[in-house]
Formats: C-alpha cells, sequence, structure tokens
C-alpha cells in the first residue's frame, strides 16, 4: 500500500533548470505527490529518467505520474522497478505530446459560459464517452468544445439528432483511438523491448515517431469523413425519393436490404487451429466484405465473427451475397442470410423487426449457402443469371409467423 505521504505535494527546494527541466517542487506537484517521496523513488531507481542532480525532465515526471497510478492500483514499488528497467513503462511517455490543460472551470461555470444546461452538458459529456467526473473540472478545450456544440444547436440542428450524432461521434472515435493506441504498442513498442533497447532512448524513438504521425491523423480523418459523407448524402437522397415512391416514408424509417454473414463452425475452427490462426481468418473475411461490397451497401458492424451489411439495392446485395460465397474457399466457410423491409435507423445502427429477422435467417444456413426470404425473392427472382430453390416454411425463433426461405446460387 502506498505510504500517506505519496498523496501530499511538497515543497521540496530543488530548483529547475532554464532547459526545460522542473524543481522537485514542481515535479512532485505535477505528479500529485510529496517532494520526498518523488526524491525517495528517484533515489531507489523507481524513476530512472532522473539522476538526482539535475532538473526533472518531462519524461520523469511522465514516468513519475504512471507510478502514482500504478500505486492506486496497488502495484508495489519492486514491481514498478522492474517494468520501467524493462521498457514496459515507456509507452506512457507518449502522453507528454498531449497538452496538459488542468481544468478549473465547473459545471455551473460551463453552463452559464454557454448558454447549455448542465443537465444537457451531462448529457452530451457521457453520451460522447467520456467520464462523468471529468466534468466536475473542466479545461479551456472542454469548454471550447462546448462552444461549438451549443453553436450547432443554435443554428437549429435538432436536439435528439445531436444527441445521436454525439453517440456515434464517441463510439466510433473511441474505437478509432484504441485502435491507435493498441497497434502502436504492438508494432512499435514491442519490438523496441524485444531487441532490449533501453527505457529512455525507447520513450524517445516512440515520442519522435508519435509526433510525426500524430498531425497526419486529423487530416487523413477528415479525408475519410468527407468521401463517405458525400457517398451516403447521394444514397440518402436516392433512397427517400424511393421510400416516398413506395408510400414507406417515416421519420427515421428507411426501406433496406440486410445481410449478415458469419463463418460457419467458427467455434470449432478455434478448437481445431487456435486462437491466433481463427483471429486471423477472421480478418481475412471482413477484408473481403469490406473490399467486395457493392457501392451502395455498406459495412455497418462486426461482432466477433459476424458482420452485419445494409443497403437500399436489394439486386446488387444479393449478387454480392452469392458471389462472395464463391470467392473465398477457405475454412470456416461463410455463411449469409438476407431480407428486405423497412428498419429504423438510430445512432449509426439500424433496428426493427427486419433486422431481427434478417439476423434469424443466417442462422438456419450452413457453410457456403445464401438463405433469402420471400420479400427478397419477389424483388430479384426473374433474375436469369440466379437459381432459388425453396426450402420451404420454417419457423424462426421469436416470430410467431413462419417464413418461407429459399436458397439462392449462381443459375
Amino acid at each position: 500500500m502506498a505510504d500517506r505521504s505519496e498523496n501530499r505535494p511538497g515543497d521540496g527546494r530543488e530548483e529547475g533548470s532554464s532547459n526545460g527541466t522542473a524543481s522537485l517542487r514542481e515535479a512532485a506537484q505535477q505528479a500529485g505527490v510529496s517532494a520526498e517521496t518523488l526524491r525517495r523513488w528517484s533515489r531507489s531507481d523507481v524513476i530512472p529518467e532522473h539522476d538526482g542532480e539535475a532538473g526533472w525532465t518531462p519524461a520523469a515526471i511522465a514516468h513519475a505520474r504512471m507510478v502514482v497510478r500504478l500505486r492506486e492500483r496497488g502495484h508495489t514499488l519492486e514491481q514498478i522497478r522492474r517494468a520501467g528497467a524493462d521498457g514496459r513503462l515507456a509507452y506512457g511517455f507518449l502522453e507528454e505530446i498531449f497538452p496538459r490543460d488542468d481544468g478549473e472551470c465547473s459545471l455551473e461555470e460551463a453552463a452559464e459560459e454557454t448558454g447549455l444546461e448542465p443537465a444537457l452538458i451531462e448529457r452530451l459529456w457521457t453520451s460522447l464517452g467520456f467520464p462523468r467526473q471529468d466534468l466536475e473540472r473542466l479545461s479551456d478545450e472542454d469548454l471550447r468544445a462546448l462552444r461549438y456544440i451549443a453553436s450547432v444547436l443554435d443554428a437549429g440542428f435538432p436536439l435528439v439528432a445531436f444527441l445521436q450524432l454525439t453517440r456515434v461521434y464517441g463510439q466510433a472515435l473511441s474505437r478509432i483511438a484504441e485502435a491507435e493506441a493498441r497497434l502502436f504498442h504492438s508494432y512499435v513498442h514491442e519490438p523496441l523491448m524485444s531487441e532490449g533497447v533501453p527505457s529512455l532512448q525507447m520513450a524517445e524513438e516512440m515520442d519522435e515517431l508519435a509526433r510525426d504521425l500524430l498531425p497526419l491523423a486529423s487530416p487523413i480523418m477528415d479525408y475519410v469523413h468527407q468521401r463517405s459523407l458525400q457517398r451516403f448524402v447521394e444514397g440518402d437522397v436516392i433512397g427517400h425519393m424511393e421510400a416516398e415512391l413506395d408510400g414507406d416514408a417515416g421519420l427515421g424509417r428507411v426501406r433496406v436490404a440486410v445481410a449478415f454473414v458469419d463463418l460457419a463452425g467458427y467455434t470449432r475452427f478455434i478448437e481445431e487451429e487456435g486462437e491466433e490462426e481463427a483471429l486471423s481468418r477472421v480478418e481475412r473475411f471482413i477484408d473481403a466484405v469490406n473490399e467486395s461490397l457493392p457501392e451502395d451497401a455498406a459495412l455497418v458492424k462486426t461482432i466477433g465473427d459476424e458482420a452485419m451489411v445494409v443497403g437500399r439495392d436489394v439486386r446488387a446485395l444479393l449478387d454480392w451475397a452469392v458471389g462472395f460465397e464463391a470467392l473465398l474457399s477457405e475454412r470456416p466457410a461463410p455463411r449469409i442470410g438476407m431480407h428486405s423491409g423497412m428498419a429504423i435507423y438510430r445512432d449509426g445502427d439500424y433496428f426493427g423487426r427486419d433486422v431481427n429477422l434478417a439476423a434469424r435467417v443466417v442462422a438456419r444456413s450452413r457453410g457456403g449457402e445464401v438463405i433469402v426470404t420471400d420479400a427478397v425473392r419477389e424483388v430479384v427472382e426473374k433474375a436469369d443469371h440466379l437459381a432459388f430453390e425453396d426450402i420451404g416454411t420454417v419457423k424462426l425463433k421469436g416470430f410467431d409467423d413462419p417464413e418461407r426461405l429459399s436458397r439462392v446460387t449462381q443459375a
């Protein structure tokens, strides 16, 4: 357990130098511990980046903050010292590339500043995926973001739609950030550790690489966003026109074709081939789905070895499904269930009876098969290049009325 002094910033007399380093007192304040605790950590090599004579460098202070967090989680100083010596903590130094802006503004002050109700700020904040306790001390950067939000709402954007949008932003960008952190760790940090690179050198190399890459992330994401938005806006115009012609127009409701795709026998494949090979198979499978989809369709989400695909053009999506089965020859083989109907669009996902029905259809198919409902068959049945084999009327789990299903293959 950490001693009480570890939680009390002290007033050490060590002075910082003019080369960007901090004094012992300043470093202790930034780390959130007493000066004596920080001095003791340095002398026992828990913080190897500090030699006890020069001022405290940003790397040493970052290491101290990591030690504080690890101590709070119950790790001993010896465990932390060994981890630092092995280079396992060097990755944490990358937090120095992000601006530190300690919050000084309360939720109530932010509400007065932006004109947003405190309850609304809290709702928006949590929908973005941020911890509620962070609202106790908001930074200037946080206030700037809240002003942007207030401007969007003042311009007339519907609140109910904006709340959905913030949830999508939060979920999508959180996944992006997690992927960036994990991939950097796997392909940069771990190779450096395996090569036995000293901790400080490792931190410096990763810091240099991260500073080169970070400015590129926003332009790349902005480019992908603009290109994708253009495609979806064009598709939405066509989709709304067709929905109105069908008499199906309604708030948040769209007519779509839904296909669920998964790998038949995936659990057994894991047991036979191991988790690493099974994961590689899933990655190749998802890549193949993404790369082969028709222009009209989109991969909405993946859950393990299952992918959900949505498109507006029933014919195009069915052609893809049949062709996709012929494209992949690896085991376990994919299987596809498809249905067409109305869905409710919320938070970047699709919901409703017809979506659930498509999910149940795939469960009735076997590896290498494409199974569709009558709603799909009625639209595409006259296509000369496809053959439909009647399976019969099937009772699907969770549905009162049975559905007539068909197996589709190349004619």
